[in-house]
């Protein structure tokens, strides 16, 4: 009992530290620079009180129950020496985990001129299929490097036979259906399978599944765009609601309330579904360790509701509005150095970031540490955030930024450790999550209809952008890491040979 009040208490304060200084620049903005409607700022603050609470519920649930099942899954199917068996159930959970991802809906709904149902089976099987290919490439010692280069290859010269308006909401998707459904459960899936293996490079190919899951809604999205070969899209910013009081306000969240329930009841009943009939056919987890993730999937139900609830209802409104209204000034180009001071600060509210910067603080035993994480995903955010303010107001093509960048972040696989090519392309995905989705995005979308640009074409994108600058500052980091490495092991050298010539002269004394 006192275990799992200290851990509340930790996940609280972590909690709080991430999503405060969110609020302060918001407020500030709206007290300075940017006036917003009293009932948009007090949704906003409401929401924000739910996106606190909902992060403490998710974050102790998937310690308690998504971690735990995604390792034991992952080395049981391993253990079974059968690679058909593991192929097939590789399939089944990629598909099954992605059609859980709430943000899916979202992006099926964007895309006007496909069929929603089609836009989630092929993102699904997408998922599915380099889900697959991540844990074959795994098993068989493929380089990551190697394996990522060959597929951007194919979807950089896909983006030839792709309308132009449909690249952004294409790239969009590969950030926007690797969320807090399905990271947790796919890189403790990793860590279970590398666990079982005992040569060196285990750990390094421990990470690296959420990178090949993130290219394969890319893909899927381009291949409908061809087939499909829709005209010009429109979409509008979302309507911002206007509150008159208390009761109003209580309204307002009661009435998503139940929207995000019984969402959230549908995301995660396939991952409970698919758990269980493992568990039936394995029966590897005693009676005690299954109650403990019963508990902690009912956490991480009220989190993911909560926090839903929070963004949805109360951070998209403002970000529109503060958008529109920051966009709208004589000195509009203000919004770009905004936007990355808020791009730096709102990846740390990431549910699916805690994760990450955790398990990869555990796997590396501190060599890499959490802090230095949470910072070069904070520096890749602010300046993928920056540049989409620039294309908000200059109307570039997202291409002009997505090439050269994962060309110079494809390059530099080639120069750093292995792990941290893993990692780097990890956290685009983990990087642009709901928070993204629901705050910066609408922020785009406000900024864009302010300055009379195409919001489809311009101010989608930004979840592209998050998705991609974490790639090379966190493999910049990487490149750092390596040679301080390679500088302290010739001084060791040095030392040693210093220390030998010593020895030897001592001996030369003695020996007269």
């Amino acid at each position: 009992m006192q275990s799992m009040k200290s851990t509340f208490e930790e996940k609280l304060r972590e909690t709080v530290k991430a999503v405060f200084p969110i609020l302060i620049i918001v407020l500030l903005l709206c007290f300075t620079i940017a006036p917003i409607p009293p009932s948009v700022l007090m949704t906003f603050l409401v929401g924000a009180v739910l996106l606190i609470v909902g992060m403490l519920f998710f974050n102790v649930g998937v310690d308690l129950s998504m971690t735990p099942m995604g390792e034991r899954v992952g080395s049981i199917m391993t253990k079974s020496k059968n690679v058909f068996i593991v192929i097939l159930i590789s399939f089944i959970m990629g598909f099954v985990i992605t059609i859980s991802e709430p943000d899916l809906q979202v992006l099926a709904q964007q895309v006007s001129s496909v069929p929603n149902l089609t836009i989630i089976l092929a993102v699904a099987l997408g998922v599915a299929v380099f889900l697959v290919i991540a844990i074959l490439r795994m098993l068989l010692g493929i380089p990551l490097s190697r394996i990522l280069l060959f597929f951007y290859i194919i979807v950089f010269a896909m983006t030839l036979f792709v309308p132009g308006d449909f690249l952004a909401i294409a790239f969009d998707s590969g950030g926007v259906t690797t969320g807090p459904m399905t990271v947790p459960f796919i890189m403790s899936f990793g860590i279970g399978i590398s666990a079982i293996r005992s040569d060196k490079h285990a750990e390094d190919d421990s990470f690296g599944l959420v990178s090949m899951c993130s290219i394969g809604p890319i893909i899927a999205v381009l291949i409908l765009g061809m087939v499909f070969k829709p005209g010009q899209t429109e979409a509008v910013s979302e309507s911002i609601p206007m509150i008159d009081n208390t009761v109003d306000l209580w309204k307002l969240f009661s009435k998503e309330l139940p929207t995000y329930i019984h969402e959230m009841a549908v995301s995660l009943f396939p991952i409970i579904g698919f758990f269980a009939l493992f568990q039936l056919v394995a029966r590897d987890i005693n009676k005690r360790t299954l109650i403990r993730i019963g508990i902690g999937l009912v956490y991480t139900y009220i989190g993911l509701v909560l926090f839903l609830t929070g963004v949805n209802v109360g951070f998209m409104p403002a970000g529109n509005y503060l958008g529109q209204t920051m966009a709208g000034l004589d000195y509009r180009w203000i919004i770009v150095p905004i936007g990355m001071i808020i791009g730096y600060f709102i990846v740390k509210a990431e549910p699916a970031v805690f994760v990450l910067t955790r398990q990869v603080e555990e796997m590396t035993s501190g060599a890499i540490s959490a802090k230095a994480m949470g910072m070069s995903l904070s520096i890749g955010v602010a300046v993928s955030v920056g540049l989409a303010m620039t294309r908000v107001l200059t109307g570039i093509s997202i291409l002009w930024l997505l090439v050269p960048g994962y060309f110079v972040a494809l390059v530099l696989t080639f120069y750093v450790p292995k792990i941290f090519t893993a990692i780097a392309f990890d956290s685009g995905g983990v990087a642009s999550g709901p928070m993204t989705a629901t705050f910066l995005l609408p922020f785009a979308m406000g900024a864009c209809e302010a300055v009379g640009g195409n919001i489809i074409t311009d101010a989608f994108g930004i979840v592209a952008m998050v998705a991609m600058t974490p790639l090379i500052t966190i493999q910049a980091m990487g490149l750092i890491f390596k040679i301080k490495e390679s500088k302290m092991r010739k001084l060791a050298a040095v030392e040693a040979e210093f220390v030998a010539a010593v020895a030897s002269d001592d001996m030369e004394i003695i020996e007269l």
